[in-house]
């Protein structure tokens, strides 16, 4: 029993004696005004990392050590700015592509926790009903609390074929739950488009790609090549887009927009001071617009909806928008390391920022589940001894008993997209309005 208590102080000791090493050379508070010198933090980092270094319990790797150092830095600041492994730098620059493999999904961190962003279109994520909003809690059986965003993509990718579960919790659940997913090549086609009726045209942007805007116009040009003549009307729907990169944002709101500013940036170094003009060409198109945004709509896909909301090119239907309204830098480092830093903020054309705020839209509309239900109707002609239809003109459907206009079952599964093509509609009938007495 002694021998333990005379331990005791020995082990105190050396602690204090480490320590010292430390901060025996810290200097005073600073007075007020006073600038710290940079170069003695350095000294004080140095230290600690020689100590812990020599001295842990178990022998650790310098360059482990510099690299939690720098991801602990990074920490600090805000979620979307990391420090990139070669791998992750490799998987980065891959995404712009538009192909890797993995379960097809958008991650931030948002309050702390990895949180979806938006699955990728007809990818597992996608088919297995993960949403906007959910919070992934565990990735396999290590929980996701702490976790980097790198880390946590570098994770969720890998080979085809291979399963991996992740733990969610959404607001509807009452506890979380395990989804188990087979990773996929996930190629992303940035850009689809088809006529949904009498010359109402619907593109489709799933990400910013590097070929984002010359596959929009050449979508575009197969619309009205199919159509025969102009759009009558135009949706563009960027739901759960998750952004990707801003030239191709500019480049998709230029296409929309004869002329003003498209997006500009404000950070404290001069070079991420920017701003984005739209140029007229001759070949915007002129048709009426809605576009149709969600809590999955992010960063380049709020640029866009931004420009066009503030332009009044088109009117935004849908939910509010994730609200990234930040901009990242990628700077290489050495050994095919990378940076990705938050250098700047954006803002729409006219000054809003729309970071943790989203876009608003204008006609705020919230996904429905559409189903016909069926019931008796009964009408004047079920009635016993009605009277037959007089001689004059047909007063029903235009000539073939058939309504104005037709969608397949897939667009009225989607509410908002009904509600967005009902919009289109109802312009198109009220401009052919002669109010009555008009010349």
């Amino acid at each position: 029993m002694p021998t333990r208590f005379k331990a005791v102080p020995l082990i105190f000791c050396l602690f204090i004696f480490i320590l010292a090493g430390v901060f025996m050379e810290s200097r005073p508070c600073l007075a007020a005004g006073e600038r710290k010198d940079p170069y003695r933090d350095l000294k004080l980092f140095t230290d600690v990392l020689s100590i812990v270094r020599d001295n842990y319990v178990d022998e650790v790797e310098t360059d482990k050590l510099i690299q939690g150092a720098i991801n602990g830095m990074l920490l600090t600041l805000d979620p979307h700015s990391a420090f990139m492994t070669p791998e992750a730098y490799q998987e980065m620059q891959i995404d712009t592509r538009g192909e890797f493999g993995g379960i097809g999904i958008e991650i931030a961190i948002r309050d702390n926790v990895l949180t979806v962003v938006s699955p990728i279109e007809d990818t597992p994520a996608d088919r297995a009903g993960l949403m906007a909003g959910d919070q992934i809690l565990k990735i396999g059986d290590k929980p996701t609390k702490d976790m980097t965003l790198v880390d946590a993509v570098r994770m969720m990718r890998g080979a085809k074929g291979t399963p991996m579960t992740i733990t969610i919790m959404r607001g509807s659940f009452a506890v979380p739950k395990e989804i188990t997913l087979v990773r996929e090549i996930i190629k992303i086609r940035s850009v689809r488009s088809k006529m949904l009726d009498e010359g109402i045209g619907y593109i489709r942007i799933a990400q910013f790609q590097e070929n984002t805007a010359e596959d929009l116009q050449r979508n575009l040009a197969g619309m009205r090549r199919q159509n025969g003549a102009d759009l009558a009307g135009l949706i563009v729907d960027l739901r759960n887009d998750p952004g990707g990169l801003l030239d191709q944002a500019v480049k998709v709101a230029d296409i929309f927009l004869k002329g003003g500013v498209i997006v500009y940036t404000e950070g404290r170094d001069e070079q991420s001071k920017m701003k984005f003009f739209a140029r007229d060409d001759g070949n915007e198109p002129t048709c009426p617009m809605v576009a149709m945004i969600n809590g999955g709509s992010a960063s380049a896909s709020e640029i866009v909806a931004g420009a066009l909301q503030d332009h009044s090119r088109a009117v935004i239907l849908g939910t509010p928008s994730f609200g990234k309204g930040s901009v990242q830098t990628v700077i290489p480092l050495v050994d095919n390391h990378g940076l990705r830093l938050t250098t700047a903020l954006y803002f729409t054309p006219s000054g809003r920022s729309i970071q943790a705020k989203g876009i608003i839209p204008d006609i705020l509309v919230h996904p429905l589940q559409v189903k016909e239900v069926e019931r008796p109707v009964f009408r004047e002609e079920d009635l016993e001894h009605h009277l037959a239809p007089g001689k004059g003109k047909d007063g029903g459907a235009k000539g073939k008993g058939q309504p104005d206009y037709f969608i397949g079952s897939q667009e009225q599964d989607d509410y908002q997209l009904m509600r967005a093509l009902d919009l289109l509609k109802g312009w198109r009938l009220l401009k052919g309005l002669n109010p009555k007495g008009a010349a």
